[in-house]
């Protein structure tokens, strides 16, 4: 506990000292200033010179407030806050150096707080299958998130990353604005179980990607499969100790203007080489939640996804502003996958209002399904051990389908903060019949120093 205080204070310290040196400088007006892209300025014009030397800091914040405000597993009302500090640089390394087409980039990120999800929300035996604070977990500590260098060959044909990073940033990546974890990142690693880590855990990998053309792309990846580094206490854990396996994913990007508006369009497929436990059949094939032996083991396990993003109108001729679609669809292996298979939609209108061109209103729907094999290895679990009221502590509930609902509003206040105030629908959290239906009102802010 005392060092997670330490790791927490120790990056409060370092960015509360950045800005009131920065804010004494000659352009300390530029702090605060609602046109600056960062709260703390442009460090009377340093902080821009740096940039057309090589070296962008990058440090942000992000904040959510999550109160269960009807139903769920436990009624009782109360709010949780959960939140996350980064702090990191980008190098270009032509600029600095002389590296043709190279660049580098380090990230720190300290997560902490609380999630609604985990014993308002859900039933704490089950959980919930999302989560209604997406900035919750893989803390409380200090994380080294990336570490790598990138460089592009044959006139920028072939791109090749290196380092110490996530699967997410390059593969199934997607815009994290959302409160709630179904509609926010990479959602492969949301539920390809304990093999593919999101944000902020990195991995040893290497990333090569070949452009066909200006519209198409191929890619194609490794990853170190070490679940050590979860641990807390692993944040900076570069060996491969405990490495278990890799994980290759392939995938295929393409980004055409239809109308003459943007759009991407992923399709992309994973396997992990380490193996994984059925989750029904023993070693012999039998059920092993009759039989109590050991689950049967399998050499790999592996899934495929599918991202559309398509921005539909624009307004009024401005294309910063319109109604754009988004929609996220992954299916798993089911003879090891706890999530057998999820699905999203969401719309989101940029500009909204001509007196608020920067802000936007979103609503989105997902579901996510439990593998069968699992519900029945539940339910043959509850029989073997002569339990079948879902009150009792030994009963395994079963799982089956969870719905999640979100609608918000951001608040575009200055280029530097955004506040999303949001209410989200849980239907079955954790996938439970038992467990009521959840009303949950959030608050997302995002904000860059």
């Amino acid at each position: 506990m005392k060092k997670k205080h330490v790791n927490a204070r120790l990056i409060c310290q370092v960015s509360a000292a950045a800005a009131l040196v920065l804010a004494g400088n000659a352009m300390a007006a530029d702090a605060f200033s609602s046109d600056s892209k960062w709260m703390t300025g442009d460090w009377g014009g340093e902080r821009t010179n740096l940039i057309e030397q090589g070296i962008d800091i990058k440090a942000d914040y992000v904040g959510e407030v999550g109160g269960n405000l009807h139903g769920g597993y436990n009624d009782d009302k109360t709010a949780r806050y959960a939140d996350q500090f980064g702090l990191g640089v980008a190098l270009d390394l032509q600029k600095l150096w002389g590296w043709d087409n190279t660049q580098a980039k380090i990230q720190l990120t300290n997560r902490n707080g609380y999630n609604i999800s985990n014993d308002r929300v859900g039933d704490p035996r089950a959980g919930t299958l999302s989560s209604s604070q997406e900035v919750y977990g893989r803390g409380h500590m200090v994380r080294l998130t990336q570490l790598w260098i990138q460089h592009q060959f044959f006139d920028n044909k072939l791109d090749v990353k290196a380092g110490y990073f996530g699967e997410g940033e390059d593969f199934n990546t997607f815009p994290c604005d959302f409160q709630n974890l179904a509609f926010c990142g990479s959602q492969v690693g949301n539920w390809a179980t304990n093999i593919w880590y999101n944000w902020p855990v990195s991995q040893a990998a290497i990333r090569v990607k070949y452009n066909i053309n200006d519209e198409l792309y191929a890619q194609i990846g490794a990853y170190n499969q070490n679940p050590s580094q979860l641990e807390h206490g692993n944040g900076f854990k570069l060996s491969g100790s405990g490495t278990k396996g890799t994980v290759l994913p392939v995938e295929l990007v393409w980004s055409p203007k239809v109308n003459s508006l943007p759009g991407e369009y992923r399709v992309g497929y994973y396997k992990s080489t380490a193996d994984a436990s059925d989750v029904r059949e023993d070693v012999n094939g039998f059920d092993a939640a009759t039989t109590r032996d050991a689950y049967k083991t399998h050499s790999s396990k592996s899934g495929y996804w599918f991202v559309a993003q398509q921005q539909l109108t624009s307004h009024n001729g401005d294309a910063s502003r319109g109604l754009n679609i988004a929609a996220n669809a992954t299916f798993h292996d089911k003879d090891t996958n706890f999530i057998d298979n999820y699905q999203s939609v969401m719309f989101v209108y940029k500009g909204p209002f001509d007196a608020r061109p920067k802000d936007d209103v979103g609503i989105g729907a997902a579901r996510i399904h439990v593998n069968d094999d699992v519900k029945k290895n539940a339910e043959l679990l509850n029989v073997s051990n002569g339990v079948s009221d879902y009150d009792n502590p030994v009963f395994s509930p079963i799982r089956e389908t969870e719905y999640n609902y979100e609608i918000n509003y951001g608040f575009h206040v200055t280029n530097w903060l955004t506040v999303r105030p949001n209410l989200q629908y849980i239907t079955h959290p954790g996938g439970v019949d038992e467990v009521d239906n959840a009303l949950v009102a959030g608050l997302k802010i995002q904000s860059t120093f």
